[in-house]
């Protein structure tokens, strides 16, 4: 009886790795949002990496996490280090593009996983409104895939750019 409790749960274990492992090699997560500024006044508050913490969700995750700016002050070249808790993690992240239609943000991961992703802010003009699209691009490596048979990547990922990008509105909507 036991044998076959083994060979049942080994069965189930093999079918979902085989299952995670035909799941797409690529992620694009995706939110946007109308803010009630022009471009101008959207994009100081992402081109430096010291005007984050109001704002992005990730900053809150670990109040001690440790912050290194390196590079340029702000605009391309400007990089920022992180390292923190479980929840913060530890990455980097340098501006590769900047200017009024968008930034783009080389964002690399070293823990809790390993992995390298491609960030944009792209700033539609609506008026006296724009609309900033948050994406982030990158693999899909395994360990992403099996989390994602049970956990679905974007609702979580989306619920922190949702955050980020009310947090962002918020400072750029002030006067």
């Amino acid at each position: 009886m036991l044998l076959y409790i083994l060979l049942g749960l080994a069965v189930l274990i093999a079918g979902i790795l085989i299952v995670a492992s035909m799941k797409p090699d690529t992620v694009h997560y995706e939110r946007s949002t109308v803010i009630n500024a022009p471009p101008e006044r959207i994009l100081p508050h992402i081109v430096d990496f010291h005007k984050w913490q109001p704002w992005s969700p990730w900053e809150k995750l670990d109040p001690i996490m440790k912050r290194d700016y390196l590079g340029a002050a702000q605009g391309v070249g400007a990089k920022y280090a992180w390292s923190g808790n479980n929840k913060a993690g530890e990455g980097t992240m340098e501006i590769l593009e900047a200017s009024t239609n968008g930034v783009k943000i080389d964002l690399r991961f070293v823990r809790p996983f390993k992995n390298a992703c491609i960030t944009h802010f792209q700033f539609t003009p609506q008026g006296p409104a724009t609309t900033v699209r948050w994406t982030m691009d990158g693999p899909n490596l395994f360990m992403g895939k099996l989390m994602g048979l049970f956990i679905s990547m974007d609702k979580m990922i989306g619920k922190d750019f949702d955050s980020g990008l009310a947090g962002l509105k918020t400072q750029a909507e002030k006067h």
